[in-house]
């Protein structure tokens, strides 16, 4: 798989929300944002496993990406992505492990144009498919996902604590 970071360009939506790579200079800026889709889904990880967890992927492009939403210069979402090795797909995918906007700008578009941004990255790799997942109950978030065409499977996840 290419390592190459993606183009430094900004990609401008509608409502004049600027959606880029995320650089190392902005992990504090997007630490309460973090935090909060943690809070969300009621877990309290440390926040220097957050800032290791952001500063790795920014830096080495083969571990995934983070796109960063800015409205006026604000940090208002984030999305991470990272690569996974898939035997249905026999390739490696794209995998949203996180997205969040900050209630005071969604239904703005922000969530589709970030998850369009990693379909992009994704598709620029060379990857088949970008995979998520959301609590059952996150019926907002479904919305959003419905929209994009994606299709939900009826599996379960299980977490191993270890």
């Amino acid at each position: 798989m290419a390592t190459d970071p993606i183009a430094e360009g900004p990609r401008v939506l509608a409502e004049g929300v600027e959606i880029r790579p995320a650089r190392v200079e902005e992990i504090e800026e997007m630490l309460p944002m973090v935090r909060a889709y943690c809070e969300f889904y009621e877990t309290e990880p440390k926040d220097d496993g957050l800032r290791e967890m952001m500063r790795t992927v920014i830096e080495d492009p083969s571990q995934g990406a983070i796109f960063i939403a800015r409205d006026e210069g604000r940090a208002v979402g984030f999305a991470i992505l990272d690569w996974k090795w898939s035997s249905l797909k026999a390739a490696r995918i794209g995998y949203l492990q996180d997205l969040f906007v900050d209630p005071e700008v969604r239904g703005k578009g922000v969530a589709d144009a970030l998850i369009e941004v990693c379909a992009q990255r994704c598709r620029e790799l060379g990857m088949p498919a970008l995979q998520w997942l959301t609590a059952p109950d996150n019926h907002r978030a479904q919305r959003v996902y419905d929209r994009t065409g994606a299709q939900s499977e009826t599996y379960l996840e299980y977490d191993l604590e270890l």
